[in-house]
């Protein structure tokens, strides 16, 4: 599409290219929204990015604004290849599994790796191209604007476009779960692109899963290096408050990095604004609250704390004062 032809999108604004768009956030909610006004996505497990294309050169930041532009090279050189001058494209860095879903685990083994890594870039909204601010265009045309870009780069399998169904959300989220999916995203067709967290975008997971401050961990009873358990936690008000712990998920390299990666931020007092009362946390070792961790379980007790949780990976592109419950 030519600057003439986005000039006549309605909401199209002429401007520099901003240096950096905050994202937009979805809300937690627990079923799909009804009606033909809804995009229904694919929720990717992996890290969420904003690609900048400025005249063939390629920076991508993490959501806080990290820059992350020199871990990505083969997305890249995809994204070079784009029939666009400037583009910001708002996307989710991946890997996949054997049986083609994404894997947050597989990614993380991938970004401590050397070498050309499998890394493909999901990308599924459009916020500035060649000139102009898209986030007053509505969200099915930005999509439209999206698809042909992505469309005119060179044949890859590392940039993707990340398709939509048009209604039937209920549907859409039992096959994605089904097929051992996180979830799903939907999106209001004519919405605009807000760099804040509202209802225009609600995500609906397969299963629970958030983010958790590390604010310690047990020593292993079992003579596993590294620790036993990882001491959890999330802020509420600006405290943080205690909500279990976890204990799985871990491969035993895992277990002896990260503990030398807590023993080198210890701290003698709990960082947790009272006093967890919980068992098992009679020889706990403290750290400071800098860590986040994405974790599986099933609900969460009565009392404040997560039930059957399994470790899935290090945030590094989630700051631990943004890690709060998400409620439904």
């Amino acid at each position: 599409m030519t600057p003439a032809q986005i000039k006549e999108l309605a909401g199209a604004r002429k401007a520099p290219m901003p240096a950096f768009v905050a994202p937009q956030l979805a809300t937690l909610v627990k079923e799909p929204p009804r009606g033909d006004v809804w995009l229904h996505e694919l929720k990717f497990d992996g890290y969420r990015m904003l690609c900048h294309l400025a005249s063939g050169n390629v920076r991508f930041w993490s959501r806080n604004q990290k820059d992350w532009s020199t871990k990505f090279p083969g997305i890249a050189k995809a994204i070079v290849s784009i029939k666009a001058t400037t583009a910001i494209i708002d996307g989710e860095v991946v890997v996949m599994d054997s049986q083609g879903r994404t894997s947050f685990q597989k990614l993380q083994q991938a970004m401590g790796k050397s070498g050309q890594t499998n890394f493909v870039f999901e990308a599924f909204d459009l916020i500035y191209l060649d000139g102009f601010h898209l986030t007053r265009v509505a969200l099915d045309q930005r999509k439209s604007l999206l698809k042909e870009l992505i469309d005119s780069a060179d044949s890859t399998s590392t940039l993707r476009y990340s398709d939509h169904q048009e209604g039937s959300g209920a549907v859409f989220f039992k096959k994605a779960c089904e097929f051992g999916l996180e979830g799903i995203v939907s999106k209001r067709a004519d919405s605009h692109y807000d760099s804040a967290r509202n209802r225009n975008w609600l995500k609906i997971k397969c299963s629970k899963r958030q983010e958790f401050v590390i604010a310690g961990y047990t020593p292993s009873s079992k003579g596993l290096p590294g620790f036993g358990s990882l001491i959890l936690g999330v802020y509420d008000k600006n405290k943080l408050i205690y909500a279990g712990r976890v204990g799985t998920g871990f491969s035993l390299k895992m277990r002896a990095e990260l503990g030398k990666k807590l023993d080198s931020i210890a701290r003698r007092a709990s960082p947790f604004a009272d006093k967890p009362d919980a068992r098992g946390l009679g020889e706990a070792r403290w750290t400071e609250p800098k860590f986040v961790a994405e974790v599986e379980f099933t609900e969460w007790t009565s009392d404040g704390s997560i039930r059957h949780p399994s470790f899935q990976g290090l945030r590094e592109d989630k700051r631990p004062s943004e890690v709060r419950r998400e409620s439904e």
